[in-house]
């Protein structure tokens, strides 16, 4: 037993209360006697050492921990202001850099840029996601590169892109976005080929008491009217833009109306057999018949429409009705089944299979045999097109239906991939034929294309006569049929009847 008045007992217990109360660190002191005491002494500072061993790792694990949780939410709210595709920063962090600039920089407001690629549609819709992927990022490394360390750039979706200029006056501003579209006029390599991409810019300076919405709405109006002045340019934010803006919004939605009612019409341009004269077909031409302003040609709404997404919506209902006015025209026995229609479809259409269902559904509606309808491509859609684009074309060639190259000719070398096209006939561009009848030299060309289109066991239809002797010299040059004015301008349907009864007796096949 130990003694009542063994000092021991009470270091023993005081030890004990530190080592409850937390006091890892504490010690008991052993005695000389290295008795039973001691032992039980000893025991109790190993616990305490285990103890604090125990805490010690705890305290690190839960400092490691922590630390992954620290920065595990730096790198989420990283990605929530970052655009995963090009590592720039979003559309929130934009907006929060130009209100973090406005309330730090006081009387010294910013400059935000608004930049849309001018191409960037057609690029991803012929070459394909992967390459559209390739193209903004490109574009993103090049604008970074063209401005100023301290500017904020962004991208705020698709192929729209924005740079904030804390403290800059526009003309400063404007100097930079001249080096960006200059950045972005030089050529990208892709893997297999070159492309140029330009860009449109749109400027608006910062006022006091602007918010950031408001700011990024008038760089966006500055945009839309340098798209509408062409490629490549630069335009500063300025109220009366305000108004285009509204007129455009209110057009847009006519338009919506329009196509879901009764607002576009077809037009229908002859396309004559150059030999005889004779009528082989009828291009269908879109025109919108707006309620005040009257009839609006493609040139102004196709554009509106592809920007809103209702491009596809659009040929759809010109697929429907000139199918559907074919077959008023064989029931009134005007046409035989000879006769076709041309039908000009978008490189959006290609990449939506529900189209190849379009097609075989009107079809069948209708009754008109499919090799009566042939639709029309542009050249850098049919040729550029990817692998979705191909298998498209390939189910509307299995539907019997023609395929035609429009505009051939117009500055991409595609003679080497016509043979492997699944198309029947090209139609040449009217540049081609401007100078027959005027420079010597052009009959030899139009010869020669004809020879090469030939090869490839097609046939070619000449678009843009305007005159007689154009289409006389294309007769003596073997080329069998043409479009233009000479024969006929694009007339409304009910004018057709007129045109088939002046050209000659068609054949009784049925």
């Amino acid at each position: 037993m130990f003694a009542d008045d063994d000092p021991r007992l009470s270091q023993l217990l005081e030890g004990i209360v530190r080592l409850a109360s937390g006091d890892l660190q504490s010690r008991i002191e052993v005695s000389p006697a290295r008795d039973e005491l001691d032992a039980i002494i000893m025991g109790t500072n190993l616990l305490a050492e285990d103890l604090q061993i125990i805490y010690e790792e705890l305290e690190q694990r839960v400092e490691d921990r922590t630390q992954l949780l620290h920065e595990a939410h730096r790198e989420m709210q990283k990605m929530a202001m970052q655009d995963p595709l090009t590592g720039l920063a979003n559309r929130s962090a934009l907006l929060a850099a130009l209100k973090s600039t406005q309330d730090h920089d006081g009387a010294s407001q910013p400059v935000i840029l608004l930049l849309d690629l001018d191409a960037f549609k057609s690029i991803n819709d012929s070459l394909g996601h992967a390459a559209g992927d390739q193209v903004l990022t490109t574009v993103a490394r090049r604008i970074r590169g063209a401005v100023r360390s301290t500017d904020v750039v962004a991208r705020l979706g698709g192929d729209e892109f924005a740079i904030v200029m804390p403290a800059t006056g526009a003309d400063q501003a404007a100097v930079v976005g001249q080096r960006v579209l200059a950045a972005l006029k030089e050529p990208i390599e892709l893997p297999d080929r070159t492309i140029r991409c330009g860009a449109s810019l749109g400027l608006s300076v910062g006022e006091p008491g602007r918010s950031p919405d408001d700011l990024l709405m008038e760089a966006d109006v500055a945009m839309y009217a340098s798209k509408a002045e062409g490629q490549n340019r630069l335009h500063v934010f300025e109220p009366g833009l305000l108004l285009v803006r509204r007129l455009r919004s209110q057009l847009l939605d006519d338009l919506r109306t329009a196509v879901k009612g009764e607002g576009l019409v077809l037009h229908y341009q002859p396309v004559v057999e150059l030999d005889t004269g004779r009528i082989e077909g009828m291009e269908a031409l879109v025109r919108w018949q707006h309620p005040t302003r009257g009839l609006i040609m493609p040139d102004e709404f196709i554009p509106l429409a592809e920007d809103a997404g209702l491009i596809s919506e659009l040929g759809l209902w010109v697929l429907t009705t000139a199918v559907h006015q074919l077959r008023r025209w064989v029931d009134d026995a005007l046409v035989d089944s000879s006769f076709s229609v041309r039908i000009n479809i978008s490189a959006t259409d290609l990449q939506s299979l529900q189209f190849i269902e379009d097609v075989r559904g009107v079809l069948k509606e209708t009754g008109v045999r499919p090799e009566q309808v042939v639709l029309e491509l542009t050249e850098v859609a049919i040729v550029r097109g990817n692998e979705l684009d191909r298998y498209s074309l390939g189910g509307l060639r299995g539907l019997g239906v023609g395929i035609e190259i429009d505009d051939f000719g117009t500055g991409y070398s595609s003679i080497s991939y016509l043979r492997r096209l699944p198309v029947d006939r090209v139609k040449v561009d009217r540049s081609l034929i401007e100078g027959l009848g005027t420079d010597p030299s052009q009959p030899a060309l139009v010869a020669a294309v004809l020879q090469l289109v030939r090869a490839c066991g097609l046939e070619a239809v000449w678009e843009g006569v305007e005159t007689a002797e154009q289409a006389e010299h294309l007769r003596k040059l073997g080329c069998l049929s043409a479009q233009g004015y000479y024969f006929s301008k694009p007339v409304p349907p009910e004018q057709v009847p007129g045109l088939l009864a002046g050209s000659p007796a068609r054949s009784n096949s049925a």
